[in-house]
Parts: C-alpha cells; sequence; structure tokens
C-alpha cells in the first residue's frame, strides 16, 4: 500500500475507533504483531491493550471527539496532529469523574507494514488535559490553584 492507503487508513482510525469506539476497527487496521510505544503504564502495548484503553478512554469520556488538523505521510509513516474534546463523565485510569470539559493536542506517528499498522508512537498534552480537568496544577500557578 502507498501514503495515500494509509493516510486514509489513520483518518479510519480516527473517525471509527476514536469518535465512534468501534473498536473492532482496531484490528482490522492493525497488524497482529502491532507494537503501541505510547501505551499508558499497566496497559499492554498490543492490539488488546488497545482495545482496552480506548474502551476506558470511551467510558469516561463518552462525548470524546478527535479532529486531525494536519496529516502528512512519507514512506511507511503517517504522522497526525490531533485535537481531542471531551467531557469526563466516568472514572479513568485512578481519577474520578470530574464533570469538566477538556480539549487537549497530540501527535502520532504510526509505521505501516503491508497495509496496517505495526508501530505507533505518540507525544500527548497530559499536563493541559489534567489541569484543565482539574487533577493537575497548571505551571505558574501557586500551590493549591486548580482551574
Amino acid at each position: 500500500m502507498g501514503t495515500q492507503e494509509n493516510k486514509a487508513s489513520g483518518r479510519r482510525f480516527v473517525e471509527e475507533v476514536i469518535n465512534r469506539g468501534n473498536l473492532a476497527v482496531i484490528d482490522e487496521l492493525s497488524g497482529p504483531n502491532f507494537v503501541d510505544h505510547a501505551a499508558p503504564p499497566g496497559v499492554p502495548a498490543d492490539r488488546e491493550g488497545s482495545k482496552a484503553f480506548f474502551a476506558m478512554l470511551r467510558a469516561a469520556f463518552p462525548d470524546l471527539h478527535a479532529t486531525i488538523e494536519d496529516q502528512v505521510a512519507e514512506g511507511d509513516r503517517v504522522v497526525q496532529r490531533v485535537t481531542s474534546h471531551g467531557t469526563m463523565r466516568g472514572d479513568f485510569q485512578g481519577m474520578p469523574a470530574s464533570g469538566k470539559e477538556a480539549t487537549w493536542s497530540g501527535i502520532h506517528i504510526t509505521r505501516y507494514a503491508d497495509g496496517k499498522v505495526v508501530e505507533h508512537w505518540a507525544v500527548i498534552d497530559q499536563l493541559g488535559m489534567l489541569t484543565q480537568l482539574g487533577f493537575a496544577q497548571a505551571p505558574g500557578q501557586p500551590a493549591g490553584v486548580a482551574r
């Protein structure tokens, strides 16, 4: 497959898995030996771990929506700059539901082989997200002050 097919696969992942919660698409789009180098602690770095993570994320943020702001492909890699938004209505990774909305950004890099995602790396603005949800303090704020 070429870069256009890989980009289409990346867009499908965002629309189907993240925005609609269709976790079965993970098996369709990723290879059997998929490795998620950005898996959170305690989450297996394979397809089953990805399904579990997105199930937890969508349970905590039922209105989760991601928008691809930029997408670039070269060779066997696709890079996406994504903005995500959601309201924390359920517990997530040890944090109780805050009922607050958050918007955060991320950069995702996926590597493809034989038309399937085989590796994923990401950098996510977790501090920005946690600050908006009330679980972290923004840099430069006095101690004890959360948004």
